[in-house]
């Protein structure tokens, strides 16, 4: 039988005060399903087109079930998510919660955040196992709601920087682009970054890789919704050896610390760049210490680190293991010590932080 050591001393009041944050904690974990189930339903942006409504009028206005909608609409209530009016009985949805659960083309955009931490909390037995034997569970083996709530939570940060400040931030790379050079955008998922900067540059060739074969199939889905003009392809091929050389550019978005082999990956990348090129690689927001990151952003990161991240490191060859908190130190010594011989940090938001490196 296990004996749990108890304080000698134990104070009621602090005690109380846990078992309260614990409360909270547990209806913040079930929000999460709350949200995505509202993005889905369409009940956020019901209420942002409408205005207060009742739970009758809602639901009307959305095809689903008053009872189940009622229900939802206090647990959203009772979270801060919507305002309750008692006198009218009616819910609605304010001005700066419409844009973080409704407006994707914003950078404050949440539901995708919420969906990959949905499918990461639905993966979570699975790495339990891993826990226990230390094996890996790649990104391919994750339900649908990781892939797809991680691109729905980048994607609007990318809009919101990546040509107006992240691109302009790398030492002569738009005059480049604007005239018309070759691109590869590697671990580019399903392909949003590539797109983007595909559609934003229409002169220069662009080529997103990633591992996962079904990542490459939705962004080619994507790629011919695009349109003609837009010179852009997709293939799948692991980032230690992709395809191509002299390469003018080479992207990396909030994948590196993913990568079981990033030495190797980064080695590859220095071969397949021209002499001149420039490597942009995008990753989450972290400061060296650990200390660093124990704060909102960084309790974040680390959870999705252990459930997605240092998984999915672990299963390929090498399995390093960065972690999604690796910090700027780290990720210069990866750099350098491939060979290349120029690093710097050239931009950075509340939740990324972009690092340039040459030849």
């Amino acid at each position: 039988m296990t004996t749990v050591r108890q304080p000698t001393v134990l104070d009621p009041d602090k005690l109380m005060a846990f078992v309260y944050r614990a409360v909270d904690e547990v209806g913040a974990t079930l929000n999460t399903a709350l949200v995505v189930m509202g993005d889905k339903l369409g009940l956020y942006r019901a209420l942002a087109e409408a205005g207060p409504l009742t739970p009758e009028e809602l639901a009307q206005r959305t095809g689903t079930s008053e009872r189940y909608v009622a229900e939802w609409l206090c647990a959203q209530a009772a979270g801060g998510f919507v305002a309750y009016e008692p006198g009218t009985g009616r819910y609605s949805l304010g001005a700066e919660q419409a844009v973080a659960l409704t407006d994707e083309s914003s950078p404050a955009f949440l539901p995708g955040f919420f969906q990959i931490a949905l499918g990461s909390v639905l993966d979570s037995p699975r790495i339990a196992e891993a826990v226990r034997t230390g094996e890996g569970v790649g990104w391919h083996d994750h339900v649908p709601d990781v892939h797809e709530g991680c691109e729905r939570f980048f994607r609007p940060g990318y809009h919101a920087h990546l040509v107006t400040e992240w691109l302009p931030a790398l030492e002569g790379v738009v005059p480049k682009l604007e005239r018309g050079i070759r691109v590869a955008d590697v671990g580019c998922g399903h392909g949003a970054s590539t797109l983007l900067m595909a559609r934003s540059y229409p002169a220069s060739s662009f080529v997103g890789y990633d591992y996962h074969g079904g990542s490459i199939a939705t962004a080619r889905q994507r790629a011919a919704a695009a349109g003609p003009g837009v010179d852009v392809r997709f293939e799948v091929a692991p980032a230690a050896s992709f395809p191509g050389q002299s390469y003018d550019l080479v992207t990396m978005f909030d994948c590196l610390h993913d990568m079981g082999d990033p030495a190797g990956a980064a080695r590859h990348v220095l071969q397949a760049l021209a002499a001149d090129g420039t490597w942009m690689i995008v990753e989450p927001a972290a400061g060296d210490r650990i200390e660093d990151n124990l704060n909102p952003v960084g309790r974040a990161y680390y959870a999705f680190s252990t459930l997605l991240c240092t998984p999915c490191s672990l299963s390929q060859e090498v399995g390093l293991a960065l972690g999604a908190q690796a910090g700027e130190r780290r990720i210069r010594d990866i750099v350098v010590g491939a060979g290349f011989s120029g690093f710097r940090r050239v931009a950075e938001t509340p939740f990324n932080i972009v690092y340039e490196a040459r030849p």
